[in-house]
């Protein structure tokens, strides 16, 4: 893995979806990951929150527990591991308080917003994402889409950001792409930046 993250061919380590198979983010086995990608200064993407619609009641996903999905379980894993990036995916949705608790006390963490911005109706969607912004974290949130088979949502997660009518202009960038950026370490033409 070394070789291919210097031949630029690895930058981001994601979707870790431990909650599908009922396995908490702190568990044993995803350790060696964990390090490797601090070792390597490699982001990981952290499937956490809801699941597939259903649940465990859903053909193939009889692992998956919702309670898997506490952003809190993260802190032991962001304790051992102080220099590794990671960003929770859909924000570890329904527990936003909880994510608010990690992401002022572990400044390597950010989220993402995917599937929340088209999956949910849209005034639920936007008092989660104003509770993360007026907590004081709108420069860590990222855009994300979640899609491979429904193209037709992305338009609607960029609707959903754009129709937020607390967030400022500059904070819709910032979603859209600067945070992204900032958390990537892109430079300004959008390249991975070398050392």
């Amino acid at each position: 893995m070394p070789v291919l993250v210097a031949e630029g061919k690895i930058a981001v380590f994601a979707e870790v979806a431990p909650q599908y198979d009922g396995m908490s983010p702190a568990d044993p086995l995803l350790e060696p990951y964990f390090a490797l990608a601090e070792e390597l200064d490699i982001p990981i993407g952290l499937h956490m929150g809801e699941g597939p619609p259903g649940g465990p009641n859903v053909e193939g996903y009889s692992q998956y527990r919702v309670s898997m999905g506490n952003p809190l379980l993260l802190e032991n894993v962001l304790i051992r591991h102080p220099k590794l990036r990671i960003y929770v995916m859909h924000f570890g949705s329904p527990f936003v308080d909880d994510i608010i608790a990690l992401l002022y006390s572990y400044p390597q963490v950010y989220v993402d917003v995917a599937q929340n911005d088209w999956g949910f109706p849209r005034k639920h969607f936007h008092a989660q994402l104003r509770r993360l912004v007026e907590a004081g974290f709108g420069k860590r949130i990222l855009f994300g889409s979640d899609q491979m088979i429904w193209p037709e949502t992305i338009r609607l997660a960029i609707e959903t950001i754009e129709s937020a009518d607390f967030l400022t202009d500059e904070q819709k960038r910032d979603i859209f792409y600067n945070n992204a950026a900032r958390f990537l370490r892109l430079d300004e033409k959008g390249h991975p930046q070398t050392s």
